[in-house]
C-alpha cells in the first residue's frame, strides 16, 4: 500500500516536470487537471524546482479549495490564458419536489458518469442547488448526461455569472486554549478529544494554507487558514486575548 502511494506521488511529480517543461520549452501555456489539497502539497513540494516556468493556480473563483495549475509566463509569452474552467448552474427541474441535496449528493452523481476526479473542482451547494467548476472539456457532458442526482430530475447549464453561487459565511467563535497549538485549537473548534485531533494529523488530513501539517504542536498564527478533512476549515482571526486566568481566548472564523 505504501509502495503504491509513493508511485503514485512519484507520477504527480513527474507529470508536474512534464508539464512545466513543455511549457517553457515550447513558449505554451500548459495545465494541470484540479488538484486536490493533498496533490497541492506534492505541487509545493516542487515549486522551487518549477519556479523558472512561471506558474498560477485557479479554481474558478477566489478561496477555491480544488485548483489548477497553469504553467507558463505571460511576460515572457507576451499574451494571456484563459485558464479551461468553467461553472455549471445545476438546479432541480421542479424546486417544491426536490430533495434536500448534499455536496455528496451531487458529487455522487457525477462520479456515477464514469468522470475523472480531476476534472472536477469545488461544488458550492445551497438550497438544493448546486454550481459545479469544471474543466471546459467534460462540461458538454455533464450537462447532457447529469438529469438526476438521488430522486430529484435536475437541469444543468453553464453559468456566465460565477458570483450566483452562495457565497462562504464563517460563523465567528470564541474558543479559551491553553496555547495556540494547532492541536489544541482544532479540538476546541470542533469539540473533539485531544486523541481523535492527533488521529486527524496521523492520517494527513489537517492543512495549514494549503500546505500539509503533521506537526501537532506547531503554533497557529493570525490569520493562517486551516483545513481538516472531513470537518472543514477555520481561519484564527487576530492574535489572542490573554484573561485573567491566563488562558487565551482566540477568535476563529468557522466555514461549516
Amino acid at each position: 500500500m505504501a509502495q503504491e502511494k509513493e508511485k503514485e506521488i512519484q507520477q504527480l511529480k513527474n507529470r508536474f516536470r512534464d508539464l512545466a517543461q513543455r511549457s517553457y520549452r515550447q513558449g505554451i501555456y500548459t495545465f494541470t487537471g484540479f488538484l486536490g489539497l493533498s496533490e497541492q502539497d506534492i505541487f509545493r513540494q516542487q515549486e522551487k524546482e518549477l519556479s523558472y516556468a512561471g506558474y498560477t493556480p485557479e479554481g474558478g473563483y477566489p478561496g477555491a479549495e480544488r485548483v489548477v495549475i497553469r504553467f507558463g509566463d505571460e511576460e515572457r509569452f507576451g499574451y494571456p490564458a484563459d485558464f479551461p474552467i468553467v461553472c455549471i448552474h445545476i438546479a432541480p427541474l421542479r424546486q417544491k419536489f426536490a430533495e434536500d441535496l448534499s455536496h455528496r449528493d451531487f458529487l455522487g452523481a457525477l462520479m456515477n458518469l464514469g468522470i475523472e476526479r480531476d476534472t472536477l473542482g469545488d461544488i458550492r451547494v445551497g438550497d438544493g442547488q448546486a454550481w459545479l467548476f469544471c474543466l471546459e472539456s467534460v462540461s458538454a457532458f455533464i450537462c447532457e448526461n447529469l438529469d438526476q442526482v438521488r430522486n430529484t430530475h435536475v437541469r444543468c447549464l453553464v453559468s456566465a455569472d460565477v458570483r450566483a453561487f452562495p457565497k462562504e459565511e464563517p460563523e465567528t467563535v470564541r474558543v479559551l486554549v491553553s496555547s495556540l497549538r494547532i492541536d489544541a485549537v482544532l479540538s476546541r473548534v470542533y469539540n473533539i478529544s485531544r486523541e481523535k485531533s492527533l488521529e486527524l494529523f496521523r492520517s494527513g488530513r489537517v492543512y495549514v494554507d494549503g500546505r500539509l501539517c503533521e506537526n501537532n504542536s506547531r503554533l497557529l498564527r493570525a490569520e493562517e487558514t486551516v483545513n481538516a478533512r472531513g470537518f472543514g476549515k477555520f481561519l484564527l482571526a487576530g492574535e489572542p486575548e490573554t484573561t485573567k486566568k491566563g488562558r487565551l481566548a482566540a477568535e476563529v472564523k468557522v466555514y461549516r
